[in-house]
């Protein structure tokens, strides 16, 4: 008896060890971490998430979804907020869809598409990575394709591109409104300079866990003490809150269904020419209010201002770094070498601030331009319209 247990723990190891990313791009736990009520299937999904995006083909992940515009410079990740519990952290969207989008599957991103969804049956926290210091924190989605290594995923094939990473000042880590903070893309070459990564997710006996940053490290950067959160079942989709000490996140046990496919299904070529600003536009949707071009202005403005102070912050950081190094040192010929470090390595920071400034200008620049395109393209057709209605019939 004891023989045939040895071949059998042996076996289900090898299995585990070797398991990388299956066919349907999400990875599956070697056993079905829990006991939920009810049988729904991926097609779940397709029905769910139709009022609120896209569904498209996309090879070779088949059909993955992108949503309406949920807001200026969105990116995974951003609209909601992160709190730790038993999984380690754990990302509570503000969107309807969230339980979903950002608890399974994956996301990834098209040049012409924006970021899209490839949907998933693992429930996790969050599938993000890390990076932080002692001044930013930072976390990026992973790519569909980064799956486990045995029952752990601690490290990345390849360097995720440098627009994947969503950072803000650390000391905003724990807000409740985390878009508020999030730096412009245009900083993260910098930042990843001064940044470790980590990669943190595996499978306990009651599910997938990220731990990411380490909660001390959290408590020292935003000076505030880390409450603990029970994780509990919501008993629909929709938001998920916080009520007490608890979080309620709607999370059903799905599995694959093949036959299942969206009742609506663009091709790449037809999503491509539906974009607006990354995102497919809604329906009668497709130019910009002058309310919305407001709010552009406003939401440009605001990601200057967040480049600008953290572009200060940096400089004023490395000032006193010097400072303390010049204190330290004995003798004017090492005073004096510590100042032209000092010297050579602001005025390559000035250099790359530059660059980051005029990148996010060159940006904005052309997001105006689109959007008078738009309004110019709208009074166009209003004109046509009126054309044709004074046409003698």
């Amino acid at each position: 008896m004891k023989k045939y247990f040895w071949i059998i723990l042996l076996s289900l190891f090898f299995t585990a060890s070797c398991m990388m990313y299956l066919p349907y791009w999400e990875e599956v736990p070697p056993e079905e971490p829990y006991d939920y009520y009810g049988e729904l299937d991926t097609g779940f999904f397709y029905d769910y998430l139709s009022p609120y995006g896209s569904w498209i083909y996309y090879s070779p992940y088949g059909y993955v979804w992108t949503p309406y515009s949920p807001g200026y410079g969105w990116r995974p990740y951003t609209r909601g907020h992160w709190v730790w519990t038993d999984y380690g952290w754990t990302w509570i969207s503000d969107l309807r869809w969230g339980w979903a989008c950002f608890h399974y599957g994956r996301w990834a991103w098209d040049r012409g598409l924006g970021w899209f969804w490839v949907p998933g049956t693992t429930w996790g926290p969050a599938w993000v990575t890390w990076r932080w210091s002692n001044t930013y924190i930072g976390w990026a989605p992973l790519p569909p394709d980064i799956g486990f290594v045995g029952l752990r995923i601690v490290s990345l094939p390849y360097v995720l591109p440098n627009t994947y990473w969503i950072f803000i000042d650390g000391r905003y880590f724990m807000s409740p409104y985390v878009y508020r903070y999030v730096l412009p893309f245009e900083r993260n070459v910098t930042i990843i300079n001064y940044t470790v990564i980590r990669t943190n997710i595996y499978i306990e006996d009651y599910g997938v866990v990220n731990r990411g940053v380490d909660p001390d490290h959290i408590r020292r950067v935003t000076r505030r003490s880390i409450s603990k959160y029970d994780l509990r079942e919501a008993s629909q989709p929709g938001v998920s809150k916080i009520v007490g000490n608890g979080v309620e996140i709607y999370r059903p046990s799905l599995k694959v269904n093949q036959a299942a496919k969206p009742k609506k299904v663009l091709s790449k070529r037809e999503a491509e020419a539906k974009i607006s600003e990354g995102t497919v536009a809604k329906p009668g949707r497709k130019e910009m209010s002058s309310r919305e071009r407001s709010r552009l202005k406003d939401r440009q403005e605001q990601e200057m201002r967040l480049l600008e102070r953290s572009q200060r912050k940096e400089v004023k950081d490395i000032e006193l770094k010097f400072n303390k190094e010049k204190k330290s040192v004995k003798g004017s010929s090492e005073k004096t070498a510590v100042e032209e470090k000092q010297k050579v390595t602001l005025k390559k920071l000035k250099r790359q601030h530059e660059t980051e400034k005029s990148k996010i200008t060159n940006r904005h620049t052309k997001e105006r331009a689109k959007a008078v395109k738009k309004k110019v393209e709208k009074a166009k057709k209003e004109e046509d319209k009126k054309a044709i209605k004074k046409r003698p019939k």
